[in-house]
């Protein structure tokens, strides 16, 4: 018997016993496949003629009429195959719609020990197809579990005519196509929240117990639904009772920089906590840079302060990183000196980062930040907010009474809004607070 293989031309009819076989050097010489259009599948069926597979063992016999056509007008093509082994050399991704006889028994198999043994073996093999199921008359119950199985709907052999079939198949198609970018919406909903515990996960948690000082931060990444950007910072207290702040900023906003952020703070924590700071440690964590980054051109900027036990002074180091802002009662809000800034980390072999020391007093507010924070755009021009900027506006609010939390969701917030919008660079900041006990 012939095996039926597809034509190359799209015809109304249904094509059996008029296929070309293999011993004629047609498509079947090639094992009946005709290669795959990535165009022509369920999720683009509004936009091409549509194409049944019919599974059935006499298809010669079948009620289809020849001019089958959907509900456009235009013609539906049609494919037949005996059996399931046939099937599955049809089965191409031009293919829109599969009409299975449900009474077809799956490959190997002897069929009586499951009635759905056929369908089920269908929607393994082709799960991006819509499948319509095809049962005798009365078989309703049969119709319904093939549709709880997987199939888009289920027909009655004997009351099929051409213009039943042609609105059952839009249908098949058009609801598989909702039932694919469904699922494809849950798995990305899945996907972020996977993504935000990660990331969330990420974000430090300051180890200050056993200090006096007050911490707050905001951090808003410049990436669209990410919570984790280039931006990176971090507290700790070491046991000799010195708290060691930390702010730093990967060149670029996608993921590859965030991941290599984290993976600095964490090297910059645990180099802390082992005794290092200033040149010693900035130097080690260029070699992490050097290991980790994907691209030669790839640097990063850093600030580190370590702040004396008795809370009064401060070793400060800056490695291209824009100096911190400090505030104390009864003198204006003003930077920290920026003289002895060193190179980004990553841009300069056996660069030297020097330690500067810095008078803060009895009382403070040391606010580290990112350039994200400075260099947003000031209304519609080309003018940024600079650093100049950034003062005027922290000194304004400071008089306006805001302090910790509120001073820093202000300051973003501000920034934000004379942008215009969402800012497009990570920003990052953390306030710490020094306020004087009694015997101060």
């Amino acid at each position: 018997m012939p095996v039926p293989v597809p034509r190359q031309r799209a015809i109304p009819a249904v094509e059996s016993g008029l296929a070309q076989t293999a011993s004629q050097g047609g498509p079947a010489a090639n094992g009946g496949r005709v290669a795959p259009r990535k165009d022509d599948t369920v999720e683009n069926a509004s936009h091409t003629n549509l194409t049944l597979l019919l599974i059935e063992d006499d298809p010669a016999g079948s009620p289809i009429v020849p001019d089958l056509l959907d509900p456009t007008g235009r013609p539906i093509r049609i494919r037949t195959a005996r059996n399931l082994t046939e099937a599955e050399r049809l089965l191409t991704d031009d293919v829109h719609c599969v009409l299975l006889d449900l009474a077809l028994p799956a490959p190997g198999r002897a069929g009586a020990e499951d009635e759905l043994a056929a369908l089920k073996h269908v929607l393994q093999v082709a799960p991006r197809h819509a499948v319509l199921a095809l049962t005798a008359s009365g078989d309703a119950e049969r119709g319904a579990e093939a549709v709880r199985v997987g199939a888009q709907d289920y027909l009655f052999r004997d009351e099929l005519d051409g213009r039943l079939l042609s609105r059952a198949i839009r249908y098949a198609v058009e609801r598989k196509r909702s039932d694919i970018a469904e699922r494809r919406l849950a798995e990305g909903r899945l996907r972020a929240q996977e993504n935000a515990r990660l990331e969330r996960g990420l974000l430090p948690t300051p180890l200050l117990e056993g200090s006096s000082l007050r911490f707050a931060a905001r951090y808003r990444p410049g990436r669209s639904r990410a919570l984790l950007g280039g931006d990176f910072y971090d507290v700790v207290r070491t046991p000799d009772g010195t708290v060691h702040a930390m702010i730093g900023d990967v060149c670029g906003h996608g993921p590859d920089e965030a991941a290599l952020g984290v993976e600095l703070r964490i090297a910059w924590r645990a180099l802390t906590l082992a005794g290092l700071c200033g040149d010693e440690l900035l130097n080690t964590l260029q070699q992490v840079l050097e290991h980790e980054r994907a691209d030669d051109e790839i640097f990063a900027t850093l600030c580190t302060v370590d702040i004396a036990p008795d809370g009064r002074r401060a070793g400060l180091c800056l490695a291209g990183h824009p100096s911190p802002l400090v505030m104390s009662p009864g003198r204006p809000a003003r930077l920290l000196p920026y003289d002895f800034n060193g190179p980004a980390l990553g841009l300069l072999p056996g660069a030297r980062w020097p330690r500067m020391q810095v008078e803060l007093g009895a009382e403070w507010s040391l606010m580290l930040y990112t350039d994200g924070l400075i260099e947003g755009r000031i209304g519609r021009g080309r003018e940024r907010l600079g650093q100049d900027g950034m003062v005027e506006m922290v000194r304004r609010q400071l008089a306006e009474g805001l302090s910790g939390e509120r001073l820093l969701q202000a300051a973003v917030t501000e920034v934000r809004d004379l942008n215009g919008g969402e800012l497009t660079d990570d920003v990052a900041v953390l306030l710490l607070d020094r306020v004087p006990k009694p015997q101060d």
